[in-house]
């Protein structure tokens, strides 16, 4: 599907570049959302904002769907989100280029949409998904330490929510980190820690399918028909979701003009990752596991409490998977921390004066601080985040896009573009609704075992 972009070679090299002067720009675009980087650097962002332990439930969502549609979905999906990203990509090119950058989601509704839809749906929402995913990383990096510890002392007392605030501390001084383009080298960092732990879990699932205590490999889909429905439906949303970003315009905020062609070259580099890591973590899971694979993979690594695989190579597994949720979460927290310089820093002093500092220390302290309080107080918000998930990034990675680039550059109703931007919006709204049924039915089944600060 070919992507229309707009004659422009009567602009000029100003016009390819950031309109606004450093002093018109407001504290948190001029502070947070440094445009600086490179290419390989957008690279980094990106891949560090889509892959990250979630892939662990692919062997799960293939286990809903079966080996044909399953293996589909991810391809498929797979497509469609480089699509949409690059869709997104050319229509902040565009703006760029008539002489006015958008540094951020709400900016693209603002000026596409309308001022309301900025202020009052995309902003919040993208901040409550962003904010959302923060805390979902802290629960993680606490039932990661949770994990660990019980490898070495299975009768363990610590209790899950002391793990959370241990892990919450890391982020907390990173938090301090004063730009997104600042994060670049610690993003290299997570793009070789993903790669390092999906070869451990395709290799543990491997040798666990070889090995004598390899369990039954039955690849039917359970249930009734009406559980088998229910269960795509989730599988689908599970792989949607998988691929979600949310922040596609921050990212490309951090390129440093001119910005043409830089955001394609950095989504290249994160698929090249995304197809290494999402097919081998989730073909070798459901070949070792099958009918019987877990909300995560590592579930499977053990039998009745029993590691199937050396724990020196769980350990090392699970550092490996510690380390990159702390930079996620630290790249989910950008938003927010823009949010914040907006709202209390001053543009037209120093970024490191005392007048900016201590109102960016105390922000970003007490948003990390809260995060993880309400990690610790809600180990099941995973089910919760499912719900926002299916609210908040389909609409703002695979709806809106499309609605961006059809209204940007208007193309014919008869052409290909155009159906194929509708059918892709048309069926992601689809797929919200069926997203949130499935999230409400999982937390309805789930809720008998929900409690603050439940040691799960």
């Amino acid at each position: 599907m070919g992507v229309v972009v707009p004659n422009s070679a009567d602009l000029t090299d100003k016009e390819n570049g950031v309109v606004k002067s450093q002093e018109e720009l407001d504290a948190g675009a001029l502070f947070v959302l440094k445009s600086r980087g490179s290419w390989l650097h957008c690279g980094y962002h990106l891949t560090t904002s889509i892959v990250g332990p979630v892939i662990f439930t692919l062997p799960f969502a293939l286990s809903l769907l079966g080996w044909a549609p399953g293996v589909l979905m991810i391809a498929l999906q797979a497509l469609v989100t480089f699509y949409s990203y690059n869709l997104l990509s050319v229509v902040l090119e565009h703006h760029a280029q008539l002489g006015k950058r958008q540094l951020r989601f709400r900016d693209m509704a603002r000026d596409i949409l309308g001022p309301r839809w900025g202020k009052y749906f995309v902003g919040p929402l993208q901040i409550a998904i962003c904010y959302g995913a923060v805390i979902g990383c802290v629960l993680l990096g606490g039932q990661s330490l949770k994990f660990i510890y019980l490898l070495y002392n299975q009768n363990g007392k610590m209790q899950l929510y002391q793990f959370i605030i241990i892990f919450g501390a890391v982020p907390l001084f990173l938090a301090q980190i004063p730009s997104f383009h600042s994060l670049r080298h610690i993003n290299l960092a997570s793009l070789l820690l993903c790669l390092a732990y999906s070869a451990f879990v395709t290799a543990g699932s491997i040798h666990i399918g070889y090995s004598k205590n390899a369990p039954s490999k039955d690849y039917s889909v359970k249930g009734s028909t009406e559980n088998r429905i229910l269960g795509a439906i989730n599988g689908i949303s599970i792989i949607a979701t998988t691929y979600g970003c949310g922040i596609i315009p921050e990212i490309q905020a951090t390129i440093a003009p001119p910005v043409k062609g830089k955001m394609f070259r950095g989504l290249c580099i994160c698929f090249a990752v995304v197809v290494s890591t999402y097919f081998s973590v989730a073909v070798s899971g459901y070949w070792a596991f099958g009918n019987q694979s877990q909300s995560t993979v590592l579930s499977n690594f053990m039998d009745e409490k029993r590691p199937l695989l050396p724990t020196w190579f769980l350990l090392m597994t699970n550092i490996f998977t510690l380390m990159q949720l702390v930079t996620i979460t630290v790249t989910y927290m950008q938003p927010t921390n823009e949010l914040f310089e907006t709202w209390f820093a001053n543009p037209k002093t120093g970024q490191f004066s005392a007048r900016n500092v201590m109102p960016r220390l105390i922000f970003r302290t007490l948003s990390m601080i809260f995060a993880t309080v309400l990690a610790a107080m809600l180990p099941f918000f995973g089910d919760i985040m499912a719900l926002f998930g299916a609210f908040g990034v389909i609409p703002l990675d695979f709806i809106l896009p499309m609605v961006f680039y059809n209204l940007t550059f208007k193309p014919s109703k008869k052409s290909l573009v155009f159906w194929g931007n509708t059918v892709i919006a048309v069926a992601s709204s689809v797929l919200v609704a069926m997203g949130a049924v499935a999230s409400v039915r999982q937390i309805i089944l789930d809720a008998k075992t929900y409690n603050l600060f439940a040691n799960v």
